[in-house]
């Protein structure tokens, strides 16, 4: 009988292996079908939070599909259970620790991604505990695939807004045609534009290089050639975009705003992202690697080399995956017994006493765009030199996916609002005897344009980093205190230049110093109760 290793394996390695037992072999299959299967049970939470993703965005759709390729990859390979042995790797477990902290910490502060990629790392890690390196090591590519499964990207979204902001003004100046810019909208002779997420080309980034990833792994044999073309994958769907988005002004400006500015607008620039891509493919074929033959491996009649030795008898499976499974069930337990400890089921009191300033009213239409909290506080007050100044406090607790303090779907604009913002950065502010991270940003919209300053206090503390924020939310749970969080913001109207925008940073700073101890114990008063 002659058999041929999977394709594109190491033939002498091939050669000098010896057939696997069928029992031994089926151990193996069931070793990985665990790896597989007991973390989905395990964490099913975290595994409908990114189903739930998957239904709702479209950028992260080809979810569904991920766990189909994986396991198709792995039948492909299907062959290396008959040629390596299954043998639990015991180092492994503290692996899987790592992970399952990981996603405690992401469960704690209520980090989805952070939970999500934990939770997939489970599998490749508990394959790689089950199977042992050597086995494990014939399905890295398809086990880390499942990586392709989390809803992840949304973090590059602003900077790549930027970026095609950047380039398509510059294209449109570089074209002759005059370009008046503030911030991601800018005007021609002709009408409006404005670069807004569904512009940010990251729907074409993730499908590109998914696809990428993919064809690299299926198509070429070397590592160098599978990463030049991952580069290409990364790089070409940005500058597709970028030109996709000059592109589709172009169209419109010279169709006097007729064409190019509605659904056709989504269909074109689809068909241009597909063009690209089969363009991509297309190049990248020219330097496929296919599969080398495999000679025959004799196995029941006289070898060409000389024999393997001996293997030891395979020891029993159970003790490493009921390891294994301790191992990941330990973490949620653990957060459904945080959870309950944390919960506060007292309704939040946030009030706060008359300040020195008095009340006003006539401040611009324009609130914080956040999860509803479960206390706000919203009033407008007359600053000494006769500036309107609006303080906003949203208070939170018992947080959730559904209401939280920190999330990417929290801004001071909404997508549709009058205001949008133009600048953004952080600030450090004395505030009584502390100093106090805030972030700076400028709103513009109808009667001109606001100065904000913004902080969220966390587990006692203020901070202007989200990251800082959730990590301190992760660990006063960890340590039992409770959820709760708010977020403080300050607002004052200003004339669109520099002297004007320094008068109002003088009356806010003025505000902090003689009002900010007030705040400060309005919220740990709630806090209290």
């Amino acid at each position: 009988m002659f058999l041929k290793p999977p394709p594109g394996v190491d033939q002498a390695a091939a050669h000098a292996a010896i057939p696997v037992p069928a029992p031994q072999a089926r151990a193996g299959i069931a070793a990985l079908a665990v790896s597989l299967v007991v973390p989905i049970l395990l964490f099913y939470g975290t595994v409908v939070s990114m189903a739930g993703i998957w239904n709702s965005s479209e950028t992260f759709a080809h979810g569904w599909v991920i766990l189909p390729i994986s396991l198709w990859l792995i039948w492909r390979q299907r062959a290396w259970f008959s040629r390596i042995p299954a043998r639990p790797w015991w180092p492994g477990l503290v692996l899987m620790a790592g992970a399952g902290a990981a996603w405690l910490a992401g469960r704690m502060g209520d980090v989805g991604v952070v939970m999500q990629y934990a939770f997939v790392s489970m599998m490749p890690l508990a394959a790689l505990t089950l199977l042992g390196p050597r086995l494990a090591a014939k399905f890295t590519f398809p086990l880390l695939f499942l990586l392709f499964a989390v809803p992840f990207g949304e973090i590059f979204v602003g900077p790549l807004i930027q970026h095609t902001a950047d380039f398509t003004v510059w294209a449109v100046q570089a074209t002759g045609i005059p370009v008046l810019r503030n911030g991601t909208r800018f005007e021609l002779p002709s009408g409006s534009w404005s670069v807004v997420e569904a512009c940010s080309g990251i729907r074409y980034l993730i499908s590109s290089i998914t696809l990428g990833c993919l064809y690299a792994y299926l198509t070429y044999q070397s590592n160098l050639r599978r990463a030049v073309f991952i580069g290409m994958a990364i790089l070409v769907p940005i500058v597709a975009n970028w030109l996709r988005a000059y592109g589709i002004v172009m169209i419109g400006h010279t169709s006097g705003m007729e064409l190019a500015t509605g659904v056709d607008h989504l269909v074109y620039g689809w068909l241009f992202f597909g063009v690209i891509m089969f363009i991509m493919f297309w190049i990248g074929s020219y330097w496929r690697e296919d599969d080398k033959a495999a000679a025959p491996m004799p196995i029941d009649g006289a070898a060409s080399v000389a024999p393997a030795p001996a293997r030891t008898p395979a020891k029993s499976p159970v003790p490493a995956t009921l390891a294994v499974v301790a191992m990941a069930a330990a973490w949620p337990a653990f957060a459904a017994f945080n959870d309950r400890a944390n919960h506060n089921p007292q309704p939040v009191a946030l009030t706060l006493p008359a300040l020195g300033w008095p009340q006003t009213s006539g401040f611009p239409d324009w609130q914080v765009h956040y999860m509803e909290p479960d206390a706000r506080i919203a009033r407008t007050y007359r600053s000494p030199e006769g500036r309107p100044v609006l303080l906003q406090m949203l208070y939170y607790r018992n947080q959730s996916k559904q209401k939280g303090l920190i999330s990417s779907i929290n801004r001071l604009t909404g997508e549709q609002a009058a205001f949008y913002e133009t600048a953004s950065r952080g600030r450090t502010e004395q505030a009584g005897a502390a100093q106090l991270p805030l972030r700076e940003a400028v709103l513009h919209g109808p009667g001109g344009p606001l100065l904000v300053w913004q902080v969220s206090w966390v587990d006692g503390h203020y901070t202007s980093s989200n990251v800082t924020g959730k990590l301190r939310q992760a660990w006063g749970k960890l340590q039992f205190r409770g959820d709760d969080g708010a977020m403080v913001a300050i607002a004052v109207p200003f004339e669109d230049t520099e002297k004007d925008a320094e008068a109002a940073r003088a009356t806010l700073r003025t505000f902090l110093g003689q009002h900010f101890g007030t705040v400060d114990g309005a919220l740990l008063q709630a806090r209290a109760h």
